[in-house]
């Protein structure tokens, strides 16, 4: 088999504006286990969307953008469902932004040689394939944006606009997360940014410009963050799989509490994950043990231990088809960096 053959059948990004998944989630609110909490995170959405006051986080950690759900979260921005993304680099780069510059996922398999997938130059995510010699592509555009920006540090949030003003005029596909938020002031910001195809071309910049070179600050990351924590008096976490991205925003509650501002706690938060909690490992902490650390207050989160891909398009088409999103005003949080 050459690469054509494994490269054949890209991914598909599902519609969750093209389906009401209304009477499903309903349904699933007089049932129990993992359709009862699916139910419960879609209403917890809801409320967010529904207090006026109440500042959305979307964090996104894992490989759901490859899988196909991309446009979910290009949608959320949207239609005003998200005003802050905290992700990991692989899902806003790797992904996101490799997508936005033509290239595709594809169709495969997990039962497959991952010798020959290396001799071909193919990655793979589970049972998703991904074309190497595109992903250097990509790198070697983050490289070009660096190249092109004055040196000095930058939070990710920084360098990802830069990231959405070149796509506005070079994305080959249109309506990208990166692009869409930038688009409608959005911040994005990404933790461990270098953990990811960026990293690569950062690097690359960095090797030929030793005298003068763009970084990435993650503790103006941190501090950038925290600033919108402090100036929201109301906020929520959607939160897909955990990781850095879900400690992350979690975080800005204790550390706006160090620098004396007196916030509240995170007032909602639905994590969707199939982590395990019994090893005590932080990316897995169960949202009521958050609230022993001050970061997310009781009463209104929800668990809902499912593999994302499926159950998310339930949840974000329910809350798209009840429209209280229209209703609801846009914080554009990129504008206080301006």
């Amino acid at each position: 088999m050459n690469k054509d053959d494994f490269l054949r059948d890209h991914v598909k990004h599902i519609d969750v504006t093209s389906f009401d998944s209304t009477d499903i989630i309903e349904a699933m609110k007089s049932m129990s286990f993992t359709a009862r909490d699916t139910a419960a995170a879609a209403e917890i959405l809801n409320q967010m969307i529904n207090d006026r006051e109440c500042t959305i986080i979307l964090c996104v950690a894992g490989s759901t953008s490859a899988g196909g759900c991309m446009q979910i979260y290009t949608d959320m921005v949207r239609h005003n469902m998200a005003d802050v993304i905290v992700a990991t680099g692989a899902a806003i780069v790797d992904m996101d932004f490799f997508e936005a510059l033509g290239f595709k996922h594809y169709r495969g398999s997990p039962f497959v040689d991952d010798t020959k997938l290396r001799e071909l130059y193919i990655d793979r995510i589970y049972d998703t394939f991904i074309d190497e010699e595109q992903l250097q592509v990509c790198d070697n555009t983050i490289k070009r944006i660096a190249d092109s920006l004055a040196a000095g540090p930058y939070s990710s949030r920084e360098f990802i606009k830069e990231m959405g003003k070149y796509l506005v005029e070079n994305a080959q596909k249109p309506g990208s997360l990166v692009q869409t938020a930038y688009e409608n002031d959005v911040p994005i910001f990404c933790p461990a940014f270098s953990d990811s195809s960026a990293g690569f071309g950062l690097v690359a910049h960095q090797v030929e410009n030793e005298q003068g070179h763009v970084s990435i600050d993650s503790v103006k990351d941190f501090r950038e963050l925290t600033n919108i924590k402090i100036k929201s008096p109301v906020s929520g976490l959607f939160m897909i799989g955990g990781g850095v991205p879900k400690n992350f925003a979690q975080d800005t509650v204790v550390c706006a509490e160090v620098l004396g501002h007196a916030v509240d706690m995170h007032k909602y938060a639905v994590q969707i994950t199939v982590a395990d909690v019994r090893d005590g490992a932080c990316s897995s902490s169960t949202l009521k043990e958050a609230s022993s650390w001050g970061k997310v207050d009781a009463g209104n989160e929800q668990m809902v231990y499912a593999e994302a891909s499926s159950v998310l398009p339930l949840i974000v088409s329910y809350v798209y088809h009840g429209r209280h999103w229209e209703n609801r005003d846009k914080r554009r949080w990129s504008r206080i960096f301006d």
